[in-house]
């Protein structure tokens, strides 16, 4: 992807996670509670997918099981989601 040192510009993808994947490298921004809301169900379908992929580290799936939690929370609290 573009920004990624790829050359396939967002455009041309269609996925509910773009909010979460295309942003600066640099921190600062944030989700909004709908974003949180609309990354959910795609980030929860990866994470069930990875637990019967015997290649894929289990930190990584930690690491995206927590941050369903968190989008969860944001969802409920109606709050958004800050990047540091």
């Amino acid at each position: 992807m573009w920004g990624f040192g790829g050359e396939r510009p967002w455009s041309d993808v269609s996925t509910s996670l773009e909010p979460f994947l295309d942003r600066p490298d640099d921190g600062g921004g944030e989700l909004s509670p709908a974003e949180c809301a609309a990354l959910l169900p795609r980030l929860e379908a990866i994470v069930d997918q990875w637990r019967n992929d015997l290649d894929v580290p289990r930190t990584h799936i930690d690491a995206a099981q927590q941050l369903t939690v968190v989008l969860r929370l944001c969802v409920a609290k109606d709050v958004e989601l800050l990047f540091l």
